[in-house]
């Protein structure tokens, strides 16, 4: 069953109160809340590579007020163990029963702050959870919930005692951007209200987060037409073949390409997906999945560059792809 064109209606103008809702407290970034909120209901998760101070905090609070959910900052650090960050099963003496104590993933918005400070161990800890929603522990499995998202950070500068992440982790990842500092006419407005600490807490609640699933099932039955479909896997083939990569977007980034562009298609009122969608997310949707050959590399290719050559290379459909 495809979406309507009523319901696409209904979902572009609630997809627009959100996004206003958390620019409330987030100001001047209504391009990044709209990809965090394209996120939220594709089901993926969001890194952010920022230097501190930029309001990824703020945005996590934000969210989490809009939709009524509950949230948790894990701070990483290289003594964080796995169990710190999924919970642990402790025995009860009273009741002579083991219980688990849930770990903060189990929340709707975790922000994983400067996640590339814990050890590759403590980083694994989060790939179940993120790509099944679930946790297994002792051998039992634990849900998630629905909304679940990451907000992960890491700071493009001091690498020093860092552990890089793993390309597979990367991949699980549906969108990699970052939130930049404010405008001028924005941090003027910041400054003017430097007495409140945290704005999220002057947001009214929009939407439940049962209404947050409910609008997720909805964005996944946009309409993708076949030639869009095509395009998709094209322009994958062409990273994979690029002589600067070493590896192009898995089928991984293809799928997540088609869930992330169902929901912008849908936040702008349409029941299909256009070829221009894909264009524009692709940026912050592929790029990070893509390694580069060494050499390449060190002659200064980029990520970006492969991908805006294979945009141009690669013809998109030219007839409007409707439902």
């Amino acid at each position: 069953m495809t979406m309507t064109n009523e319901q696409a209606v209904w979902f572009a103008e609630t997809f627009e109160k959100l996004v206003a809702n958390v620019g409330k407290a987030v100001l001047g970034k209504e391009h990044v809340i709209r990809l965090t909120f394209t996120a939220m209901l594709a089901e993926g998760h969001v890194l952010f590579e920022d230097a501190p101070g930029t309001g990824k905090t703020s945005l996590a609070r934000a969210l989490a007020a809009t939709v009524q959910g509950s949230h948790n900052r894990i701070q990483f650090t290289p003594d964080l163990l796995p169990s710190d960050v999924t919970g642990v099963t402790i025995y009860d003496q009273k009741t002579q029963k083991f219980e688990f104590h849930k770990g903060p993933v189990f929340n709707n918005i975790v922000l994983a702050d400067e996640i590339n400070r814990a050890s590759p161990k403590t980083q694994s800890a989060l790939l179940e959870v993120m790509e099944e929603s679930r946790v297994t522990v002792d051998g039992t499995t634990y849900e998630a919930g629905r909304p679940f998202m990451v907000l992960a950070t890491q700071n493009p500068i001091e690498q020093a005692g860092t552990y890089r992440l793993p390309e597979a982790q990367l991949d699980r990842f549906l969108i990699k951007t970052s939130i930049g500092y404010p405008d001028h006419a924005s941090t003027v407005r910041l400054l003017g209200g430097a007495n409140l600490k945290d704005r999220s807490k002057e947001l009214t609640p929009l939407i439940t987060t049962q209404a947050v699933a409910d609008m997720a099932d909805l964005a996944a039955t946009t309409h993708v037409d076949t030639a869009v479909l095509e395009y998709i896997s094209r322009l994958c083939e062409e990273t994979r073949n690029a002589s600067e990569t070493r590896l192009g977007v898995s089928v991984r980034g293809a799928l997540a390409m088609v869930r992330a562009a169902k929901v912008w298609a849908a936040g702008q009122g349409r029941n299909f997906v256009l070829p221009d969608d894909i264009k524009e997310l692709a940026p912050v949707v592929w790029t990070h999945r893509l390694v580069m050959d060494p050499e390449a590399e060190f002659s200064g290719a980029t990520p970006e560059v492969v991908l805006s050559r294979v945009l141009g290379d690669v013809a998109a459909p030219q007839q409007r792809a409707t439902a």
